[in-house]
């Protein structure tokens, strides 16, 4: 099928793109890498009277480290980012997760901030700035704000954006002692969304944990930070923690699993929970062999 009628908008600077936002409202809608938008309009699932590209806006793309920060523009595309030598040394969950969006096709097309903005939330990268509580730099005509990722995500396909305003960069903070990060997902193939997923981090002090970072996706309308987790580990032994119970407690932070005819809340539940296992058990071991190499 093809999409209905709109009109094309090239912004060429940010201030192009909010300028535009700001003139045609509710009937606008900002394309990034399209990964999403674009088969949900020739579905016709969609449909809006103008679409603003912001793939020529330079000032939306980069990745730099300053201040304890990765900032990476919300137009870099996934692909960037997978490969990225600054992304593997001071934002590895990041990196761990990117291989995980679909196929390498989708991945050399979509951007980091089309996938934050479109919230769907089997996505990697919404759990991925939940669990280290990043920062999301949000601009207008009005002016800019920042929004902690806890409180962008609102539903499914839904965030704090509003109408009028352009996501142009996400910051997420650098870790500094022994750390290390795990990704786990299930999905019926590779590429497809996940049924459930978890992503993890942890900080090793002396074979404790310093800190500890675990978010749960696919599982609810939202990323879910599983903080009771994150709480129970602190300062405890790492080589007494039992996967499966954590992963148990994590699951006490998602309010209502998601319950479709294709895989009921239970299953999906089930799924979760080793998820998380698996996610914090990957991330313990890259900890420690980087203990022992470091």
């Amino acid at each position: 099928m093809k999409p209905a009628t709109f009109e094309y908008h090239a912004p060429t600077t940010v201030a192009e793109v909010v300028t535009t936002l700001a003139e045609l409202g509710d009937e606008a809608k900002l394309l990034a890498g399209g990964q999403s938008l674009v088969p949900m309009l020739n579905l016709r699932l969609a449909r809006f009277e103008h679409l603003v590209d912001i793939g020529r806006v330079p000032e939306l793309r980069g990745i730099e480290r300053t201040n304890g920060h990765v900032t990476i523009g919300a137009a870099t595309r996934d692909a960037v980012i997978e490969h990225h030598a600054t992304i593997a040394a001071d934002a590895p969950l990041l990196a761990a997760a990117t291989p995980y969006i679909g196929h390498f096709q989708i991945r050399n097309r979509g951007t980091i901030g089309g996938s934050l903005a479109h919230a769907d939330p089997a996505a990697e990268y919404p759990a991925v700035a939940v669990a280290l509580d990043a920062t999301l730099r949000v601009a207008s005509a009005r002016g800019t704000r920042a929004v902690a990722a806890a409180d962008f995500f609102t539903g499914v396909w839904s965030t704090a954006l509003e109408p009028d305003e352009l996501l142009t960069a996400v910051e997420l903070p650098v870790w500094t002692r022994r750390t290390g990060v795990g990704v786990a997902e299930f999905a019926r193939r590779h590429g497809d969304f996940a049924i459930a997923g978890a992503v993890a981090a942890v900080e090793l002090a002396d074979d404790r944990v310093a800190r500890a970072a675990i978010a749960v996706f696919g599982a609810a309308d939202v990323p879910v930070r599983a903080s009771a987790a994150e709480h129970a580990l602190a300062g405890q032994p790492v080589g007494t923690v039992e996967g499966v119970e954590l992963g148990e407690v994590a699951f006490a932070d998602v309010d209502d699993v998601v319950d479709d005819p294709q895989v009921p809340a239970a299953y999906r539940r089930r799924v979760g929970v080793a998820m998380v296992a698996e996610a914090w058990q990957r991330a313990v071991v890259q900890a420690q062999d980087g203990a022992r190499h470091g």
